[in-house]
């Protein structure tokens, strides 16, 4: 028998599939709402929060997360075609594969420190500040032998902008999966705790 899944737990899973259907939509829009990119990005720089909801902001900043989380998890018809339960998958999988990687950890660790510095002085979403969090995705991330292929519009992923925004945002998706795994998430709850997860999605 499965702990059943924490509002925290919860919380940190709406960051993750925020996280990924932005680059779901931004990979076949080209565009995404400002906010909720802000949202994700402003997340990779919380580093000893005093609890879940001050990674986002406010649970109100997840409410894409929160109806794609729904959604995917309900199997509704969107979700049999969705491409954001597949970068889902990999970004869990990719989250593993990191916690296991102390080094690399340290790296990620150190560089955010930089990068937050930086934000500071110009904004998270500033150009600079998103091309320095791509660079850090590429150098670390981008490594493994596993990479999270993303579909999309060639004419969209060609453009730097958008491909190290679509970077960006697969990192905050690994940082909310491990964050997740932080508070007692386990891959089987998604498979074994759905209802359970719907139960907390709805009281969000």
């Amino acid at each position: 028998m499965f702990s059943k899944p924490t509002r925290d737990q919860v919380i940190a899973l709406a960051g993750m599939f925020q996280s990924c259907q932005l680059v779901e939509t931004l990979s076949k829009n080209g565009s995404v709402p400002a906010d909720q990119f802000n949202v994700c990005i402003e997340s990779l720089f919380q580093k000893n929060p005093e609890n879940t909801e001050v990674v986002y902001g406010s649970i109100s900043n997840l409410q894409l997360g929160v109806e794609t989380m729904q959604e995917l998890i309900t199997l509704s018809s969107r979700a049999k075609q969705s491409d954001t339960l597949r970068y889902i998958v990999g970004v869990v999988y990719l989250s593993k594969k990191l916690r296991q990687n102390k080094k690399m950890l340290n790296l990620i660790s150190d560089r955010l420190d930089q990068a937050s510095r930086q934000s500071e002085h110009f904004s998270a979403s500033h150009a600079n500040v998103i091309a320095n969090l791509a660079q850090i995705y590429q150098d670390s991330l981008s490594t493994f032998r596993y990479r999270i292929q993303v579909n999309g519009y060639a004419s969209y992923l060609q453009q730097e902008n958008i491909a190290q925004r679509i970077r960006c945002l697969l990192f905050s998706g690994i940082r909310s999966a491990i964050l997740w795994h932080q508070l007692g998430g386990r891959r089987r709850h998604l498979v074994f705790n759905r209802k359970d997860i719907l139960n907390q999605v709805r009281k969000l």
